[in-house]
C-alpha cells in the first residue's frame, strides 16, 4: 500500500472481526517500529506480543473491557525500560564506528549519554549546570532529572508506535491504540519492573461495519500548522 493512502486508512478500529492476523503480519509491523528513529539511538523501549490466552484474558479486563481489546485478535504492549540505555549504547560503543567519527562516538556514548541518561543522583547539579551553561549558548536542558528521561523515552516509543500502525494499515489490516487501561495491572500481567512504564496498549485485527466511530474529525489546518 502506498505510503499516504496507510496513513489515510489508518483509523482507531473499536471491534474487529474474527478474521486471524497472520504471523508474517504481526513481525513485519514489529520489525518496522524497531527501524523508528528515537533518541539517542538510546532504544529504551520493549514490544510485549500478548500471544498467550490467559495473559490476553487478563489484558482484556485490563483494558477495561473496552470492545477495541475485546475483540482484538492480536493486542501489543509497548513500554519503556530507561534502563535500557546501558546496554544499546554499550553495545554501540564495541560496535565498529563510523570512519572519522571514533572519538565523538566515543565521548557521545561513553560520557554524555551516560551523564545525560543515569547519575540521577546529581540530579541538581545536572539542572544548575545546564541551565548554568543556557544563559551563555544554546543548551540541550533534558533529561536532567528521571522526570525528564521519562519523558524523553516515552516520545522515542511513541515513534515506534506509529511505526507499527502504519505498517498494519499497509497490510490491508486495523489498530487502536488505547490509553484506557490500568497500568498496575498490566505491568503485573508483564512481570515489567518498578522503572519501566507502560506507554499504550495497541490492539490488531481487521474491522467490522461500525467498528469506526464515524467520520474522522480534524481541527483547522490553521489552528494546527504556522509558518514562521
Amino acid at each position: 500500500m502506498e505510503f499516504f493512502e496507510a496513513v489515510q486508512k489508518r483509523r482507531s478500529v473499536r471491534k474487529y472481526s474474527d478474521k486471524p492476523v497472520p504471523e508474517q503480519v504481526m513481525n513485519k509491523a514489529l520489525d518496522a517500529a524497531l527501524l523508528a528513529p528515537n533518541s539517542s539511538n538510546a532504544q529504551t523501549w520493549q514490544f510485549h506480543w500478548v500471544r498467550t490466552p490467559a495473559l490476553k484474558k487478563k489484558m482484556v479486563d485490563a483494558c477495561l473491557g473496552q470492545g477495541a481489546a475485546a475483540t482484538a485478535q492480536e493486542l501489543l504492549v509497548v513500554s519503556i525500560k530507561p534502563n535500557l540505555w546501558k546496554k544499546t549504547t554499550q553495545e554501540i560503543l564495541n560496535s565498529k564506528q563510523p570512519e572519522g567519527l571514533e572519538k565523538q562516538m566515543q565521548q557521545y556514548y561513553g560520557k554524555l549519554i551516560p551523564f545525560m541518561y543515569g547519575m540521577q543522583i546529581l540530579a541538581p547539579l545536572k539542572w544548575i549546570i545546564f541551565n548554568g551553561m543556557g544563559l551563555f549558548k544554546a543548551t540541550p536542558r533534558k533529561p536532567w532529572s528521571l522526570r525528564d528521561r521519562t519523558e524523553t523515552c516515552v516520545k522515542s516509543a511513541a515513534l515506534g508506535c506509529e511505526n507499527f500502525m502504519l505498517a498494519i494499515a499497509a497490510q490491508g489490516f486495523d489498530t487502536c491504540p488505547m490509553e484506557g487501561f490500568d497500568e498496575s495491572r498490566v505491568k503485573s500481567i508483564l512481570n515489567l519492573g518498578w522503572g519501566d512504564t507502560v506507554v499504550m496498549v495497541i490492539s490488531v485485527g481487521e474491522r467490522v461495519d461500525r467498528g469506526v466511530w464515524g467520520p474522522r474529525h480534524r481541527g483547522p489546518r490553521d489552528w494546527f500548522v504556522f509558518e514562521v
